[in-house]
């Protein structure tokens, strides 16, 4: 990724559609398994620019929440957001001793290594800081075919299909606990603006993360306004979305 995109993450993650949305989804589907009773100490794997961090807090009570990331550049964003528990390290050879957490979040991290090998690695990697009876949420961007400019522009290695991804954490040790898909109202969408009009010159050919102009701006709530569908519906019901531009697992180390 280029510091440009780093300064987008930065400037949106608090409050761009995809976001915020994504943030309500994974809201929807941890809140079972990580209840409000409890302090937590919470590792996200690939921080990125922070905002995560923040809203993690919400499941570490008293708890601490600690951020790695290979890039400096991300870090120096988190810091800005107040986040001191920041280490620079790879997902591959996570900084901390065995059993230190009792949630792990990967948010499309995965994606960012090459494609055979290093994302087992990064796998049994948080299965080995977690504690026994630790959950981990793992999401990734979803289908090959997907694949476009916007993962040229972010560096994207590989895309999931949602069952190679829960096999992958299961041959880790994991017990799988919910899988699904994610923004799966707007795959049509999402699907035709990268596969179509990004190669026809019709849309901007890098990253999808970037400001909207003023005059979408309701777009912006819109989206959102879905991805809040979404999550009601993957909360009130424990099925599974059967496509989605993300796949999600939320998994448990056995005790």
């Amino acid at each position: 990724m280029q510091i440009e995109d780093y300064q987008y993450l930065h400037e949106l993650e608090d409050r761009f559609w995809w976001f915020a949305g994504m943030r309500t989804i994974t809201a929807a589907l941890l809140d079972h398994y990580c209840t409000a009773n409890r302090d937590r100490t919470i590792l996200d794997a690939g921080c990125g620019t922070g905002a995560n961090l923040i809203w993690l807090k919400r499941y570490a009570r008293e708890g601490e929440v600690y951020g790695i990331d290979v890039s400096g550049e991300a870090l120096q964003f988190c810091r800005h957001r107040g986040p001191k528990k920041l280490v620079q390290a790879s997902v591959t050879h996570l900084p901390f001793g065995e059993s230190s957490f009792d949630l792990v979040t990967s948010f499309d991290v995965l994606v960012q290594l090459p494609a055979s090998g290093p994302d087992e690695q990064a796998m049994r990697e948080m299965y080995r800081v977690l504690r026994p009876g630790g959950i981990a949420f793992v999401r990734a961007a979803a289908y090959e075919w997907l694949r476009s400019g916007h993962d040229t522009a972010l560096g994207t290695q590989k895309r999931y299909r949602l069952s190679e991804l829960a096999a992958r954490l299961e041959q880790s040790g994991f017990t799988v606990l919910r899988a699904t898909y994610g923004n799966s109202l707007l795959l049509p969408a999402i699907a035709f603006r990268r596969l179509v009009l990004k190669r026809v010159h019709l849309a901007d050919r890098g990253s999808d993360v970037k400001p909207l102009p003023p005059w979408l701006a309701p777009l912006d709530t819109f989206m959102r306004l879905i991805l809040q569908a979404e999550a009601k519906w993957l909360q009130m019901m424990h099925i599974g979305l059967p496509a989605g531009v993300s796949a999600i697992c939320v998994v448990r180390k056995p005790i």
